[in-house]
């Protein structure tokens, strides 16, 4: 299970405090700044698509400084486009970091597992700090760590579709086995499932449509925010047993008027 001492998170040997992605895929541009702003994160997602549009406004003028890029390679549909993608966002400026992201199901939108170890290795070959969207598979997670990757991305659930933690079982073993940040992205809907996978031991949370689709954008990601410390603070609190069967009172039911106690 992967933990720090000092509750800081580190990524691919690099420092974070906020335990919160933001995924800016869906977001209309003047929206962003004020979500980053109430979210406190200090990561945020950047499709190809978004960092090199000619002639339009272009999204890292929207992203302030100290806020770490993660480019994804959505619209890959096996490792070599991904890897194509990847090198392309580095050479504009975005880094070293990249969310991996291989998809050849177009109804479903599932992750190709074993593309994405392939295309994981070559990446991490080349410097790159690989933090790969998988479908939640033990032995696939082994994979992408020997091949290389920084942290571990298990879906949710489909890609949003805000159905929460479908995936929950699955991702609970990732968490329990693997030595490597799991960050849950895709499918979650509501602050309560963020917190929930945090409850779980998850290192972060990646959160979208959820947040785009609001009717208050800042107030939602501000909700998520929240959220996300709270589940933090209850996983390194250990929650308390729960009861199988019955009741148990938390108080004394009965000797509270002891003999001779006067009325």
């Amino acid at each position: 299970m992967y933990t720090e001492n000092n509750d800081t998170l580190y990524i691919g040997g690099e420092a974070f405090d906020s335990r919160f992605i933001l995924g800016s895929g869906e977001f209309s541009l003047d929206l962003i700044q004020a979500a980053i702003k109430r979210g406190g994160v200090q990561m945020v997602t950047l499709a190809l698509r978004r960092a090199n549009q000619v002639g339009l406004a272009n999204i890292l003028d929207y992203i302030s400084k100290g806020i770490t890029l993660l480019p994804n390679t959505s619209g890959s549909r096996n490792a070599e486009e991904a890897i194509r993608i990847a090198r392309l966002c580095r050479e504009l400026g975005c880094g070293d970091f990249v969310k991996l992201e291989i998809i050849r199901d177009s109804r479903y939108l599932l992750p190709d597992n074993g593309a994405t170890v392939t295309a994981t290795a070559a990446l991490s070959q080349e410097g790159f700090k690989v933090m790969p969207y998988m479908y939640p598979d033990l032995n696939t997670a082994r994979d992408l760590a020997d091949a290389g990757d920084v942290a571990i991305m298990p879906m949710g659930a489909p890609i949003g579709s805000n159905q929460g933690l479908l995936s929950k079982a699955f991702i609970q073993i990732l968490v329990d086995e693997m030595d490597l940040p799991v960050i849950v992205d895709a499918g979650i809907g509501r602050p309560s499932q963020a917190c929930e996978a945090m409850e779980m031991g998850c290192a972060e949370v990646m959160a979208n449509t959820a947040i785009a689709t609001a009717g208050d954008i800042p107030q939602m990601t501000e909700a998520f925010k929240g959220a996300i410390q709270a589940g933090r603070s209850a996983f390194l609190a250990r929650s308390g047993r729960v009861k199988a069967h019955g009741g148990e009172a938390s108080s004394p039911l009965t000797g509270f008027l002891g003999e001779g106690s006067e009325a």
